[in-house]
Order: C-alpha cells, then structure tokens, then sequence
C-alpha cells in the first residue's frame, strides 16, 4: 500500500472515531470537536480514561497497537460503566465499534472517580501478561532481537549453537513491514507450523536513523533476498515462498564489501578494490580439505559405521567440528574424509599420527559453477574465484548493456522494483536492454548494497549464490553471546562456558563475563532482600 494510501485509512480512521466517541467526549465534559483532530483526540481520551499520555506513542507502533487498541476499546467503555463481561466480548469482537451502539442509544455517564485497579485476580493477571507483552515487543522490534547460529557459516568467531542478542539500534531499527503479525515470533507459529501474519496490507519501508553505518568485516543479521527457495537460479525458483521483506528467512553472514566497492574474490580469498580484504584477528577463514588417515578420524560405532561427528582428539585438539568420511580405499583401507578447516589448522594435522595426506580442494579459475552469481556463462566463475564485481551504491548511476544487465536485473525487477510498490519489467530486444518497453541504457540506484560472504568459504551459501543485500534487508548487528551449546557433547559439557556473556565484536580472544553476571545478579537479591526486610519491620 502507497503513503497515499495509508493517509486515507488514517483520515477513515479518525472519522470513524470521532463518530464513535464524540459524545463521549461531551459526556465526560469536554468538546466535541477534541475527538476528531488527529492525535489530540488519542492524548484526550487517554486524559478522559485516565491512562497515561505514553500510550498515545504505543498507538501509532506497529505490531504494539494490535495490543493497545483492543486495551482502549475496554478501557473507554469501562470509563462509562460498562463494566460487565458481555460488554467486554462485544467490543473486542466488533473491533470496537459496539462504542457506536454504547454512544447512541445508552446513557452516557462519565466514572470520573474509578477505580484502575482489576476487580479479580484473573483480570489483574491479565494486565500483567499484557504489559509484559507490549514491554517484550517494544524491545523485540525496536532494540534487541535473541537469535540462534544454526550453520557453521562463520566458524570460528560464530559457532553452531550459540545464541545471540542482535542490536536493532546499531544500524537503525526498521519499523515492521506487516502490521497485522503476532508480535515476538518470526514468520511461522510454533507448533502448528502456519504464518504467523498476513501479507496485506503492508507499511512503507521506513528505519530510524541508527549511530553508526555497516562497517567493513562486521557481522551482520539481515533477511535472506530470495525468500525461502529451493533452488534460487533464475528460471529455477521451484518450491518459492514470497514473503514481505521483514519476514523473509533470517541470516547472518560478514559484510566484506560496501556500496561502491570493487570485489574480487582469488582462491578463495576476498580482495577490495585490488587489495586482499584485512580481516580481523578473531576471523578465521576456512576451506576444504581431502584427508586420507589409516584410521577414522571421525567417531565410529560397534559396527565400524562412520558418523559425521569428529572423534574426541580431532575435537578437543584442533577443534574441527565439519568433517565426515567420503570413501575407503579397500586396497589400502585408507579412509577419505572431507573436512572444513583453516590452513593452520591443516599444516597442524599433517603431523598428527595416522594422517596420509592432506590436500585442499578448489575449483580452477574460469570453471564455470551454475549456481553462482550472475548465472551466465559469460561470467565463468566459481566459488573460489569470483568477479570483479561493483557493489551499488545509493546515487550512483551504471551504464546498462546486455553485459551488465545480469548484474542489476533483481536489483531494478524486485529490490527497487516490486518490493518498493514499483512495477519494473526488466526485458531485452536484440542489444537493446528495456525497461517496462522503453530503452535503458542507464540505471541510478536509490539503495545501497552490500556484499555478505562466510568466513566458511566452502561451507556457506552467501552473496556468491544470491548476489547483492539491499540496505532495507539489514536487521541488525550481533553483540553478545549469552549462551552456547555443543551438539557434539553431553550434559554440562555440552555448555561452552568460556563462550558465556562474551561480546562478538572486539579483537583478541573472546572473554567471558558470566561470573561478573552472576555476582551483579547476587547483589541484587541480596539488596531486594534487605530493602523488603527493612520496609516490613
């Protein structure tokens, strides 16, 4: 829906409120015309039902006024007398306006003097729960979102298992795209496994302005640009599911290129703008390695089957949690496993007993992989050797030929195009590039974009699968793990706690600052205690 559109909602809005209350307003003994000025009728009626003005801002938050407005609807009714529970289930189940029949043929009579407080405790409960609510997607939507890393994309700074408090606030916080959503679940209910809002009608993108840009090598949390997809070549979108861009999958990856750089990627390695990218000390980049060993290195059961999770030494020493066996020579009976490591890492294990070779496995430049962006084979590029490539930037203008087409053609269709209420049809006439039948021959971005690549160079589906992230996708930056789980072990050992209350960001070896928790959460017992100890005697 267009700001236009949105404008005359509101203005519906308005009237049919102030034909609602109007009398209301009279009855409790202001003006009539206060309930129909946009904005100072809402600061009124919290004036006339006695809550305070801050409501009036959750109002206008999306997802949060789902809440309110049924709570205001109750709330003004009861201001009048209307306390009973009939008249609670008719105002909630007519989105309000069972006020217009309590206006118009009841007598209005204003409760100046009562009471906030619930009559039961089961009320009581229930405005506890709902404020907590409110409280929770306020911070959920707007400051700091809990994630968990469910990939080994970006081993060894992130690892599987651990869970995250990502800052809204960093970049600046987008307001929601769909404001008919339950608050605090992503795009899927729990359980019953159905979308947990609807797709119309949808808000215009808007993001309050954040204190810092996306910076070089960080980190980031953002939604996936091509939905949930099967295969995301073009012309192979099978099993697609279109989604709104705030509920589209969730994914975390390192920004290595910003808007307006030049990006190559050699052997695996990222250069900008000519020079290999500096990453910092805590990033360790990883390949794949062929390892052939006269014993599995990998955790084995009584009937000699191997698994995927790494035998203890393996584990505990060089920490490889990627590896698995592929084949054994039955000549031989070396075993071959395939290993995601860095190449420390790999010049560490060839000295370890029992190891036959080890050898790392890369694609040739100018091997041409399908599955890597732009998908034209006169691009021959493959994982590990990649571009160049121009990230956009937002009021950069880039010539358009049908050499460059595959470059922006998503960017124009879909990102600058449908997702923004744009009907773009990106077409081509001989060596003449069309836009919605007109020639193209040049392009001006309104966004920037970013280049978001695993450290996992071999075990991550990144900006090299999909292409670019457009800025409106940025949810935001992780800061701080405050829990972390290995899948690979059992009871207590299975908490990482060197991992707990670290900070995700910073150089050096990550520390923990749970014991520093635990004793700030002590003090505060211990004070609690004492201060309800003292109030009581």
């Amino acid at each position: 829906m267009t700001l236009t559109g949105w404008f005359v909602v509101f203005i519906i809005v308005q009237l049919v409120h102030f034909l609602a209350t109007w009398k209301m307003y009279v009855a409790a003994g202001r003006k009539a015309w206060e309930a129909g000025v946009p904005v100072y009728n809402a600061v009124i009626l919290m004036k006339i039902i006695k809550r305070p003005w801050w409501w009036v801002i959750l109002l206008f938050v999306p997802v949060v006024n789902l809440m309110m407005f049924p709570a205001v609807w109750v709330e003004t009714i009861r201001s009048f007398g209307f306390n009973k529970r009939n008249h609670t289930i008719l105002v909630l189940l007519s989105l309000g306006l069972y006020i217009f029949y309590l206006s118009y043929t009841q007598k209005l009579e204003y409760q100046a003097d009562r009471s906030l407080k619930p009559r039961t405790s089961t009320g009581e409960w229930v405005s506890s729960i709902l404020f907590a609510i409110v409280a929770a997607t306020l911070v959920h939507t707007y400051l700091m979102q809990p994630f968990t890393i469910p990939s080994s994309s970006l081993e060894k700074t992130l690892l599987v298992g651990d869970y995250l408090f990502v800052s809204k606030f960093h970049y600046g916080a987008r307001t929601p795209v769909t404001p008919l959503a339950l608050p605090m679940v992503h795009d899927t209910l729990p359980v019953v496994k159905t979308k947990s809002y609807l797709s119309k009608p949808q808000l215009p993108y808007f993001r309050i302005p954040g204190f810092q840009d996306v910076q070089r090598n960080d980190i980031v949390v953002f939604n996936w640009p091509v939905d949930t997809l099967i295969d995301i070549r073009p012309g192979h979108m099978r099993g697609s599911v279109q989604k709104p861009i705030d509920k589209k999958s969730n994914y975390v990856k390192r920004c290595v290129g910003l808007p307006g750089d030049s990006l190559e990627v050699r052997n695996g390695y990222v250069y900008i703008n000519g020079k290999q990218n500096d990453l910092p000390d805590r990033a360790k980049i990883q390949f794949v390695y062929e390892i052939v060993s006269k014993r599995p290195l990998v955790m084995v059961d009584r009937n000699g089957m191997g698994s995927n999770v790494p035998s203890p030494a393996i584990y505990d020493r060089f920490k490889i949690s990627d590896i698995g066996i592929s084949a054994v020579d039955n000549e031989t009976r070396n075993i071959t496993h395939i290993a995601h490591m860095s190449e420390s890492i790999a010049d560490q294990l060839k000295n370890f007993p029992d190891i036959v070779s080890i050898r790392k496995l890369k694609s040739e430049k100018g091997s041409f992989s399908k599955d890597i962006f732009p998908y034209s084979e006169s691009y021959p590029w493959n994982n590990d050797f990649f571009g160049p490539i121009y990230i956009p930037e937002a009021g950069t203008t880039v010539k358009i030929t049908p050499e460059s087409i595959p470059f922006y053609k998503r960017i124009i269709e879909v990102y600058e195009g449908t997702e923004l209420g744009i009907e773009n049809k990106v077409t081509q006439s001989g060596t003449q590039v069309l836009l919605n039948g007109q020639p193209l021959n040049e392009y001006t971005f309104k966004m920037d974009y970013y280049w978001l690549m695993g450290d996992n160079r071999d075990n991550s589906q990144d900006a090299r699968s999909w292409g670019y992230v457009p800025y409106n996708h940025v949810v935001g930056k992780p800061v701080f793990i405050w829990l972390s789980l290995d899948a690979n072990k059992k009871g207590f050992s299975k908490i990482r706690w060197e991992r707990m209350f670290t900070t995700v960001g910073g150089s050096g070896e990550p520390v923990s600052y749970f014991k520093w928790f635990l004793i700030v959460l002590a003090g505060y017992f211990i004070f609690n205690f004492f201060r309800k100890k003292k109030a009581s005697s």
